[in-house]
């Protein structure tokens, strides 16, 4: 029977950080004040900031207080799109969010994984795409490799493995589209 054998985790092996260990220990230092502190920061200093540590941050983006971003180079926000409080996204491997998204509050997009099936607890990152106009309820779980396609809705509390339709109310756990998002 094969065992886990986390002394044999190389924790190098499967993650490209993407950037200097330096400059990630400045972000973290950014992110630890005006990120992840309570304190009411004006939503476009936090815009500002990512773009100087590399994040692609569309106009009119509205970032609420304590929103965890691990590595910023890695992360594209469409215009007009909204990061509720205490958001967590753990991109070890790329995130896109499209224009006039809605992330809810406590929402976790995480790109981020290790393979089970491995006795070292490998890696196995992959990155997540929410298309334009996409409203992810507050305390979603969305996995490493979905695509949440463009009008989906999430609702509350999901846990999103598997790619979502478009135009869709998408609910539950495992999440599947339930009903047509426009129709009345």
């Amino acid at each position: 029977m094969t065992r886990m054998r986390q002394d044999l985790f190389d924790g190098s092996k499967g993650l490209d950080r993407g950037r200097p260990k330096w400059l990630e220990a400045c972000w973290y230092l950014v992110k630890c004040v005006f990120f992840l502190s309570p304190l009411p920061w004006p939503s476009t200093w936090r815009c500002r900031l990512l773009r100087w540590f590399g994040a692609d941050i569309g106009e009119g983006v509205v970032i609420k207080p304590r929103v965890n971003v691990h590595f910023p180079w890695k992360l594209e926000v469409g215009a007009h799109s909204w990061l509720g409080e205490e958001v967590f996204l753990l991109n070890f491997e790329p995130i896109r969010i499209g224009a006039h998204c809605c992330i809810s509050q406590r929402a976790f997009l995480c790109t981020g994984n290790h393979d089970f099936r491995d006795p070292a607890f490998s890696y196995r990152n992959r990155p997540i795409v929410v298309e334009d106009g996409v409203w992810i309820g507050a305390c979603v779980w969305v996995a490493p490799g979905v695509t949440v396609a463009e009008e989906a809705v999430v609702t509350a509390g999901s846990v999103v493995t598997n790619s979502l339709p478009s135009s869709m109310v998408c609910s539950g756990n495992p999440c599947v589209a339930v009903k047509d998002r426009w129709k009345k």
